[in-house]
């Protein structure tokens, strides 16, 4: 009897303590920032089912998939959400990276997946060079225009 009048107290100390913590924004927070985790967490936990000899190599490529997204996920979170105007050209990636682990880790499997790995990652670095070419290329020129014209003013050999 003195058991259950020790855990219900632990229970509801315990619900007291999460409402208090949801009014104060602290739950909130960590919802709004660490929510990535509920992508990253099932993509380790594929890797390790795998690497414990759990589950076949097939698991692989979405826990690829999975672990390379969350990191996109977090990069958004903590900076900005404009960052994914940049950052699209990894969910390419991402198939990639899944793509590519399988072939690393599976002895049999087919030549042709390294061959996609291959391909999509660099599509999905095309992509990423385009992305911050249309636009952030602007400063590029800019810049470029600024060093030229430097030089040209500060050439110490005339030719005109």
């Amino acid at each position: 009897m003195a058991n259950n009048r020790y855990s219900v107290g632990l229970i509801i100390v315990a619900v007291g303590v999460i409402l208090l913590l949801g009014k104060l924004g602290v739950i909130g927070f960590f919802w709004h920032v660490f929510w990535p985790l509920f992508v990253l967490i099932p993509g380790l936990l594929l890797h390790g089912l795998y690497f414990s000899r759990v589950l076949p190599s097939g698991v692989l490529i979405p826990g690829g998939i999975l672990v390379t997204n969350s990191i996109l996920f977090f990069l958004c979170t903590i900076f900005s959400w404009k960052l994914m105007a940049y950052l699209w050209p990894g969910f390419i990636l991402a198939l990639a990276v899944g793509l590519y682990e399988y072939y690393l880790f599976d002895k049999q499997s087919p030549r042709s997946t390294l061959i996609a790995a291959v391909v999509l990652a660099v599509i999905s670095g095309i992509c990423f060079s385009m992305t911050v070419l249309f636009t952030a290329g602007v400063y590029f020129v800019a810049l470029a225009l600024i060093v030229v014209g430097a030089y040209l003013i500060y050439n110490k050999r005339r030719r005109w």
